[in-house]
């Protein structure tokens, strides 16, 4: 004889007791009308009223025009992945100039073949009936779809070179103040765009915390070590805590902070952190110094899900335990859109510039 299991209780459930929606205030959902958005200002807007990732997005351009919107904000941008060779790069360019970003927290590779756009080089879309091994023999290095050129890599040294060599001897930087030399330069060549040199203009510090992960990193210490052999030059003084220095400095003087991010990685971790060092230095100066540093605002693309344990899929929520972000109850305002940043970040900027009257 078979064990039945313990029986559900509950009665079924009555139609004329069921609810329609409008009787416990819900937000009613809308069909897109495609004709009847005219600009990506209005596209996002009508998003906002569909589901799934068009609706994150549409919520994102909501948060993020509240964030540069708020004059009191302190706004982080932190991008990783290989947005540059992928000719997203001008985005941030445009970010940096309408205001909307006031501090740039960077992987060293996005920086370098950054560099190579805005000195005039090209690179190039891969055609797939060159095996990998065609291409290191001819000098192309592939990132998914699309090559860097090594001659490119090589100009960009030359630069990164002029850039060290301008510091004196003894004289330390950090990552922040490297970028900033190298966007003075190309400013003072005429180049053209791009976000170093829209960085040194406007002085927004851009912060390569993992510096030495990159071209310009291993062409930094290469320029020490050949220094050193041949002892044709005095070694540079590449100190990465000046970043860290600098940028808890900028985010203990202002009121509240925001955080724009691409990806994750290295530079949002690191951009995060400066919330749990500044409860370190409070608690191990006994309130002397540091104090409570969490962001209020957050907008995040990446398509990475959380379930995968990488810190590009962490959420915001998440980082709320850690003391990194504001909770929504008291006041934070966050968006996630899992999505390819390449698609959904241009429309996003173009949308909340839009909003702004910028274009």
């Amino acid at each position: 004889m078979s064990q039945q299991g313990p029986r559900d209780k509950r009665a079924p459930r009555k139609v004329k007791e069921l609810s329609d929606g409008w009787r416990h205030k819900l937000t009613p959902l809308e069909p897109f009308d495609v004709f009847q958005a005219r600009t990506a200002a209005e596209m996002l807007e009508r998003l906002k009223r569909t589901a799934f990732g068009a609706r994150s997005l549409g919520e994102a351009a909501d948060v993020l025009y509240e964030m540069v919107t708020d004059r009191r904000c302190f706004v982080v941008g932190t991008f990783s992945g290989a947005m540059t060779i992928a000719k997203m790069g001008l985005l941030i360019a445009d970010m940096i100039d309408q205001g909307l970003l006031h501090a740039v927290v960077s992987t060293g590779a996005l920086m370098c073949h950054g560099l190579v756009e805005q000195i005039g080089s090209t690179h190039f879309r891969h055609d797939p009936s060159w095996s990998d091994e065609e291409l290191y023999e001819a000098g192309y290095d592939r990132v998914y779809d699309t090559l860097e050129l090594e001659q490119n890599l090589y100009k960009t040294e030359q630069i990164l070179v002029r850039a060290v060599e301008s510091f004196g001897p003894d004289q330390a930087f950090g990552s922040w103040e490297l970028h900033r030399r190298i966007g003075e330069q190309l400013n003072a060549e005429g180049v053209g765009r791009g976000m170093l040199q829209s960085a040194a203009a406007r002085g927004v510090p851009i912060y390569v915390p993992a510096l030495t992960d990159s071209e310009l990193g291993l062409d930094l210490f290469a320029y020490n070590y050949i220094g050193e052999m041949f002892g044709t030059h005095r070694p540079a003084r590449y100190d990465a805590l000046r970043d860290l220095a600098d940028l808890y400095q900028r985010v203990s003087a202002a009121e509240r902070l925001g955080i724009f991010t691409i990806g994750g990685g290295v530079p949002r971790n690191w951009a995060q952190q400066i919330g749990p060092l500044g409860e370190i230095i409070y608690n191990r100066t006994d309130g002397q110094a540091g104090k409570l540093i969490r962001f209020h605002y957050g907008v995040r693309i990446c398509p990475e899900p959380a379930h995968w344990g990488g810190l590009s899929g962490c959420t915001f929520s998440e980082g709320v335990s850690w003391g990194k972000f504001v909770p929504p109850a008291e006041g934070g305002r966050f968006a996630e859109v899992l999505c390819d940043a390449t698609i959904a970040w241009p429309i996003l900027v173009r949308a909340v510039l839009e909003r702004l009257g910028r274009v």
